[in-house]
């Protein structure tokens, strides 16, 4: 008998457990279920279409139709999961007239991903107040924009500062609002955030820290917001204040939650029902410095993990070894990264550290075009081991995060980084790296 795989949600968790399964089994009957009319499509993408990058929300689309027929996999669109028997190892699905199926299943991975949290803020009903999360918002968002003049976006995280630099590229006079004292709060210390906030705000958007949003001012339609009593005009509002993981359909079934709000999973992406696994933003993941629970709602994450799951549904054996929030992203001419812990958070955990800053350049003095770059290292003190990393440069960030990535996943030493041996040419770097410049400012402190 072929055994039987149900995929509840066919984005990058999904489609790639999905994808694995079918390497592990080339026999088994796999069925994706989606309850949007596109599958398979980069959500990461989005803000980069409305800024202009990308001609058309067409080429998002990663995974078309006919990569799911090549790999034989049954995807179901417009199509709702409702149940989740555990028992009997059923669901129950709503197809596109409303017609109700049950499918049996011998694995069953849930890869339902998150949703926009939308705060109680009053007016947040109105016309005009948008989330940005899924293909179809992009498009509704972007045809908003052709009439509007200011956007005002709430959240100065990831996506909220990816957003608003896309609409200052689209000529809004553009505002940003968020309740902490500084913008990538979750990503960046305060020194880095402070960089980040001022070369935003030299290239024309408006910045309001420790402030939340009163009010969404207008009738019917959006008009502005009220922050800390000043009006802000906006014909646009976009809420970007987090997401929250998928979980209903789980707890319904049963199946235990973790601390973070994510589904509880083990190495093995398994969830405390056999045979059940989860992947993606809907799962909790594990912190490799701290091993404490963590929610890693990044689209790398959710690739890694949606590959153990769909390996070991279809009878393999794969383990996930956690993650350490390794992000990137291009604010115009900006590059931000970060991997592992920041100060704040270490401080948290109660590990105390050193750190290490340098400001240097990407290429030799003497060679044109060369941009700034701030290196931030965090060390534990106890052990002298790099537990984080934070760098902002004008280009050249994404390869020394993921080096210091793998310095802190191999337990390396700041010691260890300060003797390490990189290469130099003039157009590309400068003689000394300036990750070994930040190890030996950090080494002093110890």
């Amino acid at each position: 008998m072929a055994r039987k795989i149900v995929i509840i949600g066919a984005h990058a968790a999904g489609t790639d457990a999905a994808s694995a399964a079918r390497k592990t089994d080339r026999h088994a009957e796999i069925t994706l279920i989606t309850d949007q009319d596109v599958a398979g499509y980069s959500p990461c993408g989005i803000p980069f279409v409305i800024g202009g990058h990308i001609p058309s929300f067409e080429d998002l689309i990663v995974f078309p139709p006919s990569y799911y027929r090549m790999m034989k996999l049954d995807l179901r669109l417009k199509t709702k999961a409702k149940k989740i028997d555990v028992e009997n190892k059923t669901v129950e699905i709503e197809g596109k007239e409303g017609k109700t199926e049950v499918l049996e299943y011998d694995s069953l991975i849930l890869a339902t991903g998150a949703y926009p949290f939308v705060p109680p803020i009053r007016g947040r009903d109105k016309k005009g107040v948008y989330t940005l999360r899924t293909l179809e918002d992009g498009r509704i968002v972007n045809k908003a924009l052709e009439k509007a003049k200011s956007a005002v976006v709430i959240g100065a995280g990831l996506i909220g500062l990816e957003a608003a630099v896309s609409f200052v590229e689209r000529g809004l006079k553009t505002t940003v609002v968020e309740l902490l004292p500084q913008v990538l709060p979750a990503m960046l210390d305060r020194d880095m955030a402070r960089l980040v906030q001022k070369h935003l705000e030299e290239e024309g958007i408006n910045i309001i820290t420790d402030s939340g949003v009163d009010e969404i001012l207008g009738d019917d339609h959006v008009s502005g917001v009220s922050v800390a009593g000043e009006e802000i005009p906006a014909d646009l509002v976009i809420v970007a204040t987090g997401v929250r993981p998928n979980v209903q359909l789980a707890r319904d079934a049963g199946i235990e939650i973790g601390e973070t709000g994510g589904i509880k999973t083990n190495m093995r992406m398994e969830t405390s029902v056999k045979d059940v696994y989860a992947a993606g933003d809907c799962a909790e993941s594990v912190n490799m410095i701290t091993k404490r629970p963590m929610a890693s709602q990044l689209g790398t994450t959710a690739v890694r993990q949606g590959k153990v799951a769909g390996v070991n549904a279809a009878g393999g054996y794969a383990v996930f070894l956690g993650c350490l929030g390794s992000a990137v992203t291009k604010l115009l001419n900006l590059e931000i990264g970060v991997t592992g812990l920041t100060e704040y958070a270490a401080g948290r955990f109660g590990i105390e550290t050193v750190v290490g800053s340098i400001t240097s350049k990407t290429r030799a003095d003497y060679y044109p075009g060369g941009k700034s770059i701030r290196v931030k290292i965090v060390v534990d003190k106890d052990t002298e081991r790099i537990i984080g990393g934070q760098i902002i440069g004008g280009e050249a960030v994404t390869q020394r995060i993921n080096a210091l990535s793998f310095a802190i996943q191999k337990q390396m030493t700041i010691r260890e980084l300060a003797k390490a041996d990189t290469c130099y040419a003039p157009p590309v770097n400068e003689t000394w790296e300036p990750m070994v410049l930040a190890a030996e400012v950090a080494i002093r402190k110890l």
